[in-house]
């Protein structure tokens, strides 16, 4: 300690007037345990980074980043249509592949964020595109494509539009899903890195914070798909725009000014690399015995990599193992990486291997969620929406402000009430496991599916006109609702599941996978409905999905998906019982494991 830190401890002392308030200023002077540090590569101190005052930071500018990009992505089909001149099939076909690029792009932020960048400089980075992407979108709206003055509104189209205008919009759509895409996944686990899991009180704080994190995300889809939908359903599309950039800038200017608080973790190097040279250093060494020593496994000497901790050998792909067998005449000082790996590099792959089932098994669920952003919007579409105040009509895209409502009502409930009663009950601080939760998320998904086909099915029965019914919309409510509770348990389980079992390296890619999930399942679900669609219109007669519902049959549609779902959860429950994770030296996270195979130790050579 410094002489002026001594001085400034002697002051608390006189101001306080007693000597036990000296050691909270030593607490204050800790450094993390987790191997975080800070802006200046100095190992981070307790009191003086990170916490919930950078982990606060990071959810508001979630929050505000999730309003801008919602205040595009919630009416684009209607931009499509309305202002562009698209048709509806071609407009959604559109949506679905943006959004769905949307999260492809998260890969490429992960890959520079785990291998070059880090999370901060990713965040920065990406954040300044899609802010730059907006502005561009709102200068191009303004002065070219809502023309003439007063136009793209439901009964006043725009006109064409040139090809310059075009490429311009386009290239601005896509630098906002460039944007957006290479954030996401860096944002949340930059935000858990705030919280040192080695301490007791901090790793509680960083489970809570994804339920936080996507609470901040809803709320600020909530103004989306409120206050701007409303505007730009009335034609004001600049405005709505201009509003979404003001926010991302505020977003980007909050996160900044947290650069000095912020801990931080060191970029690992190529992580595709280290991957293929596992992969290819063990088919090098076929030759070897499929199940070598533990003795016989390299590993370095040093404590720890410059970027991560080590992992332990672990029994299962025995394969892979051959990659880091080290013959006792082998040359360690001078190894080759493409013929010799360490055992922390082989246990990266394995950790990915592991996951992999139960990734797969969440795909699915995305394509039941993503019903909430089309067909149950078509479906609301063709019901009764008057209110009571005159002149005034639910917009079907406003319902989802239900999901957004139960989400945060799920999420406050579950972290006040639910979770620790649970704790309780089963003797596990944090409740339920995240795979536990994962495993509802698919049931109460399922359930949604069901909800919605029963609600279609009374909608068709008070049919009226053309695309139309007395059946009010306030009916899908429950569907809506169970897709909140549903999300809660599935995304919020699988952001920290995801986070927790991927190794120091590659955590953002981890978070990458989350959303790489909800892109698979954009895409399938348009292969879905294409396929039903065209499956079941032959002789004349429409489908199940026409263009007038009161003709087709979208509640088999919905219960098809319910019983893909179950059968999904059935799947998932053979993948999650057989699931094992690895160790960090030698610590095991509270993570509920499968009955197969034991953990062995590690020897190093």
């Amino acid at each position: 300690m410094s002489a002026n830190d001594g001085d400034m401890k002697m002051r608390v002392i006189v101001v306080e007037g007693q000597e036990m308030r000296a050691p909270k200023e030593d607490k204050c002077c800790e450094y993390t345990l987790d191997g975080s540090v800070d802006i200046k590569g100095r190992p981070a101190v307790k009191g003086l980074s990170g916490g919930w005052l950078a982990g606060g930071l990071i959810l508001v500018n979630q929050g505000l980043a999730t309003l801008a990009f919602f205040g595009v992505n919630v009416n684009l089909v209607l931009f499509l249509t309305r202002v562009l001149g698209q048709s509806n099939g071609d407009a959604a076909n559109n949506v679905s592949k943006w959004t769905g690029t949307v999260y492809m792009f998260s890969l490429i932020g992960a890959f520079l964020s785990d291998s070059y960048w880090g999370r901060y400089k990713t965040c920065a980075i990406f954040q300044a595109i899609f802010v730059l992407g907006l502005a561009l979108l709102s200068v191009s709206s303004h002065l070219y494509l809502i023309s003439p003055v007063g136009c793209g509104t439901e009964h006043a189209p725009c006109g064409p539009h040139s090809g310059k205008e075009l490429g311009i919009f386009y290239i601005a759509l896509y630098m906002i899903a460039f944007g957006n895409g290479g954030y996401q996944p860096n944002v949340a686990t930059f935000g858990a890195d705030q919280f040192d899991e080695e301490d007791p009180a901090e790793a509680h704080s960083k489970v809570s914070f994804f339920s936080y994190f996507y609470l901040a995300l809803n709320l600020g889809s909530l103004f989306s798909n409120t206050f701007l939908s409303y505007l730009e359903d009335k034609g004001s599309w600049a405005l709505g725009f201009w509003a979404s950039t003001a926010a991302a800038a505020t977003a980007l200017l909050l996160f900044l000014s947290g650069t000095l608080r912020y801990r931080y973790f060191q970029p690992s190097g190529n992580s595709i690399g280290r991957i293929c040279q596992v992969a290819f250093a063990s088919c090098r060494n076929w030759k070897a015995s499929a199940s070598p020593g533990v003795q016989s496994l390299y590993e370095s000497d040093e404590k720890a990599d410059a970027s991560g901790r080590k992992l332990p050998h672990t029994e299962g792909f025995s394969f892979l193992d051959r990659a880091a067998h080290a013959d006792t005449d082998s040359n360690l000082g001078a190894r080759d990486p493409w013929k010799l790996c360490t055992v922390t590099q082989v246990e990266e792959v394995k950790s990915i291997l592991r996951l992999l089932p139960i990734w797969l098994c969440t795909i699915l669920y995305s394509v039941v969620f993503t019903q909430m952003a089309s067909l149950f919007v078509v479906q609301g579409a063709a019901m009764r929406r008057t209110t009571a105040l005159p002149g005034f009509s639910v917009p079907p895209s406003s319902m989802s402000a239900f999901d957004i409502l139960t989400v945060a009502a799920t999420i406050f409930l579950y972290r006040r009430a639910i979770c620790p009663f649970l704790a309780r009950l089963t003797g596990r601080r944090t409740g339920p496991s995240e795979l536990q939760r994962m495993g509802l998320g698919l049931v109460v998904g399922a359930l949604a599916m069901a909800t919605a086909g029963t609600v279609e099915h009374f909608r068709k029965t008070r049919a009226t006109t053309a695309m139309s019914s007395d059946l009010h919309i306030i009916w899908q409510v429950p569907q809506y609702a169970l897709i909140g509770v549903s999300e809660v348990m599935m995304y919020v389980g699988q952001l920290e599941f995801f986070n927790s079992e991927m190794p120091d390296r590659l955590k953002s890619f981890g978070s990458a996978l989350c959303m790489m999930s909800m892109s698979l399942g954009n895409y399938f679900s348009d292969v879905i409905v294409s396929a039903v669609t065209k499956l079941t219109t032959s002789q004349g007669r429409p489908g199940w999905i026409p263009a007038d519902l009161n003709e087709g049959h979208l509640d088999k549609f919905y219960f098809m998906l319910a019983v893909l779902a179950i059968a999904d959860f059935a799947v998932y429950l053979l993948c999650a019982s057989r699931y094992r994770n690895g160790k960090v030296d030698g610590r095991s996270n509270d993570v509920e494991k499968g009955t197969a195979g034991q953990v062995a130790s590690l020897v190093y050579v």
